[in-house]
């Protein structure tokens, strides 16, 4: 497994993704993702994105997404999304990234510490209500300095030997099919079509 930037030709597949999970990412630019993929298959498990927030008073970073697919949970790959978002953070900069989560267990293994609406700068609070009207009151802010960031090695471990549990038993990997990349093949017409 490892964690690389999105490219161009991911952006199909990360606004399916996007919209399977029910997310919501009105300023989506696929170069803002990272995506977790299986070595040898190259399938991909997860997702993530950091969103800098320029504002009158200055910037904030916020980590808006981490998602797995359902496969792929339960294995670390969320942690290893995390912790690559959490290193682009300091690589621009930013010495705290937030996050605006209703499970904020997910986070805190990590170092992620809750932060109380009234402690935060006016940015980040407004943030934090902007994220609150579209998913609820019960989601709160949490922080963490980048330099605190730790993975804990269960995690590691899990991530190292990761698989999806629809792996096939024989372990042959599964062939994409012209349906995967959007194509009717009873429609479809090639260029290279002999037509005999």
């Amino acid at each position: 497994m490892y964690v690389r930037d999105a490219k161009n030709r991911d952006e199909v597949w990360l606004l399916d993704r996007i919209e399977e999970a029910e997310l919501d990412d009105p300023a989506f630019r696929s170069r803002d993702y990272v995506i977790a993929l299986d070595e040898e298959t190259a399938r991909k498990a997860g997702f993530g994105r950091i969103r800098v927030h320029k504002t009158d008073a200055g910037e904030f970073c916020e980590l808006a997404f981490v998602y797995t697919l359902p496969p792929w949970r339960q294995q670390g790959v969320g942690a290893h999304i995390i912790e690559r978002l959490v290193a682009e953070a300091g690589d621009s900069s930013h010495e705290t990234v937030y996050t605006f989560t209703r499970q904020p267990s997910y986070f805190t293994p990590f170092g992620f510490e809750p932060e109380a609406a009234a402690d935060l700068a006016d940015p980040v609070r407004d943030r934090l209500e902007t994220v609150r009207a579209g998913r609820g009151d019960d989601v709160i802010a949490l922080r963490i300095r980048v330099d605190e960031f730790t993975v804990p090695e269960e995690y590691r471990e899990r991530f190292k030997t990761a698989s999806p549990a629809d792996d096939p038993e024989d372990g042959k990997t599964v062939e994409e099919t012209a349906e995967d990349f959007g194509i009717d093949p009873s429609e479809a017409t090639y260029k290279y079509d002999t037509g005999g």
